[in-house]
Formats: C-alpha cells, sequence, structure tokens
C-alpha cells in the first residue's frame, strides 16, 4: 500500500496499523512480548516517516523492524570493578546484576554505580522518576536476596 503524499498522517497510520501489526507478531514473538514489538516498529516509523510513508508495504516492512528490534539479544557484559575503579566488591554481584531484567539493572548500575539522579536515570531510561525508583526498589531486593545480604536498618 503507497500512502500518497498528504495523505494520512502517521497518527492515523499508526492508529489503524497497530492491531494488526500486534497480531501478526504474535506468531513470531509470543503474546508477551507482541504489543512491545509493535511498538517498537511503531517508534521506528515516528522516527523515520518520511520514509516509511512511500514505502510500497510499510506494514510488511515495520513487521520486520519489529522481528529485528524484538530479538533476543546476547546478555551484556559488564566490566570488571577494576576497569571501571570500582572499590573491592561481592565477586558474585556481577553475574548476579546481569540477571536482573534489564529495567532493574540499568536503573541500578546509573543510580548505585554512576551516581545518577533518578531524574537523570528516567530521562535516560525514557520513563518516571518515580518508575526509577520502583525498578532500582525490585532490583536491590532481589540482589540482597539472592546475595544473601540483609538490608540495612
Amino acid at each position: 500500500m503507497v500512502i500518497p503524499a498528504g495523505g494520512e498522517g502517521v497518527e492515523q497510520f499508526a492508529q489503524r496499523v497497530r492491531p494488526r501489526l500486534v497480531r501478526a507478531l504474535v506468531g513470531s514473538c509470543g503474546v508477551d512480548r507482541a504489543a512491545d514489538a509493535a511498538s517498537e516498529a511503531l517508534a521506528y516509523a515516528f522516527e523515520h516517516w518520511e520514509r516509511v510513508r512511500t514505502l510500497e508495504n510499510p506494514e510488511g516492512y515495520l513487521y520486520r523492524v519489529a522481528q529485528s528490534r524484538s530479538r533476543e539479544r546476547r546478555r551484556p557484559s559488564l566490566p570488571s570493578p577494576v576497569e571501571v575503579g570500582l572499590p573491592d566488591i561481592e565477586p558474585a554481584l556481577i553475574a548476579t546484576l546481569l540477571r536482573l531484567p534489564l529495567t532493574q539493572r540499568t536503573a541500578v548500575w546509573l543510580v548505585h554505580d554512576c551516581g545518577w539522579t533518578y531524574r537523570e536515570t528516567a530521562e535516560a531510561m525514557h520513563t518516571s522518576p518515580s518508575m526509577v525508583g520502583n525498578h532500582l526498589s525490585r532490583g536491590l531486593a532481589t540482589l540482597r536476596r539472592e546475595l544473601g545480604v540483609e538490608a540495612d536498618v
């Protein structure tokens, strides 16, 4: 489908295409990740609207974008504490930190390891400072539990 210049805008396109895109992605991404994958693809469409709007099959293109952006990625590796100038730490901390969900790991890393404020972290994560607090709280609780550390009283 070619969208003529001056035709449908990106907002209207996104509203029309989103339900079909989510349904199509369920098969490749699963029920749990389909909506997120569609959102990633539509964010791409917003950023690249001038190009996307002229494609012969923008929905098919965005389906591929969604698949690419939602693909399971390898777990990142973190540098050793010595490499980044951290003091001596619990040896199991890095491995345990890597097992946290991405949002929790990012919040813990940016706030506690990099010294960022909740606001700075929220801007980097495209969320609110209160959500940073939630991610941080959950991440720290998991780290404490898995490392056998009791919370400071």
